[in-house]
């Protein structure tokens, strides 16, 4: 398997054709189907705009699949797929967005409310009950890391309660479980980048020592399209991360070290999640409120159990640093489009 690395040509996971193309890198898996495919297939994405959807619309119309894009304003949306108007909040929204559609993909949350617990179980009920009326084939829905174990932040918790609610309509539910997303745009990934490049000097709570292991969006939307098509993945649930299992504040060191910037974190255990909330808010653009539930959630941990997912999609996946690499890349393009 040949890894991507700007222009170059690649060869697919499955089928015996490869495909090559010049330019910036897409997601593995774009441009062809999914082992098992039945042909291209009209699906619907809820979230289509947001950080992971914009890139999975692309990745799935590329692939020859009829993307609907599902938004709040259809006339402002800019992304690949034709934009449909839906709003998981607005259940009569949902059933005429879904029309024709065999598959739906629900990539929606609700974490900057303050009741974020409330909208995303109504959301996911609404929407699970939308897909059956209107004879969806599939749900595949991108959910979090994090052993049940362990007592879970309100995030994660949330996060496994709409796994279930998506799917008490009766439609199935593939479920892909990632930890820290690497990518512009993430709102982990903002948050650490935003530490990094504005604190040359960190004090750091108890949770720098918790291990994740993040991966790259890309990856992550290569596991999300894979997943359409192969009978085996309806109703399964797939944990996936990248090849390295690290603690956040070996992330923030080796983040450091690739902008080159000087980083000394100073330990202090007994520092709150609400005043650690508190802090980032005062050092980066994330509000207070969305801060608290991130912090709350960096306080277990989220590494792969089951790589199950490899035997079906067995990709390489991308390094921590070749991520974070693309990430910054990424953020001086689009800066540069702006300007």
């Amino acid at each position: 398997m040949r890894k991507r690395s700007g222009c170059m040509r690649q060869e697919p996971w499955v089928g015996g054709t490869s495909w090559q193309r010049d330019g910036p890198a897409r997601p593995r898996g774009a441009g062809r189907a999914t082992e098992g495919s039945g042909g291209p297939v009209r699906v619907l994405v809820a979230g289509a705009s947001g950080f992971v959807g914009r890139r999975l619309c692309v990745t799935l119309g590329e692939a020859g699949h009829d993307v609907v894009a599902m938004t709040r304003n259809p006339a402002r949306y800019r992304g690949a797929g034709t934009p449909a108007r839906g709003d998981v909040q607005d259940p009569p929204t949902l059933e005429p967005a879904m029309a024709g559609c065999q598959a739906g993909y629900y990539l929606v949350h609700s974490l900057q409310d303050a009741d974020f617990e409330r909208k995303d179980a109504a959301g996911a009920t609404a929407y699970g009950e939308a897909a059956a009326r209107a004879g969806l084939r599939r749900i595949i829905y991108l959910g979090g890391l994090g052993d049940e174990a362990d007592s879970l932040s309100a995030h994660l918790r949330s996060r496994r309660e709409v796994e279930n609610l998506l799917g008490a309509g009766g439609v199935p539910v593939t479920v892909i479980r990632a930890g820290i997303i690497i990518g512009h745009g993430g709102f982990s990934w903002e948050l650490t980048r935003q530490l990094v490049e504005h604190l040359p000097v960190m004090v750091t709570p108890r949770w720098v020592a918790t291990r994740t292991q993040p991966i790259a969006v890309d990856d992550v939307v290569t596991y999300l399209a894979g997943v359409l098509d192969p009978p085996g993945a309806a109703g399964r649930v797939y944990e996936v991360g990248g090849p390295d299992v690290l603690e956040y504040a070996t992330m923030l060191r080796r983040l450091a070290a690739i902008e080159h910037r000087p980083l000394l974190l100073l330990p202090v255990p007994l520092l709150t999640p609400r005043l650690s909330s508190l802090w980032l808010t005062l050092v980066t653009d994330v509000d207070t409120g969305t801060g608290r539930t991130l912090v709350d959630s960096m306080t277990n941990e989220v590494i792969v159990h089951d790589p199950s997912i490899k035997d079906l999609i067995p990709i390489q996946p991308t390094s921590y640093d070749d991520a974070v690499r693309a990430a910054l890349r990424e953020r001086r393009e689009a800066r540069q489009a702006r300007s």
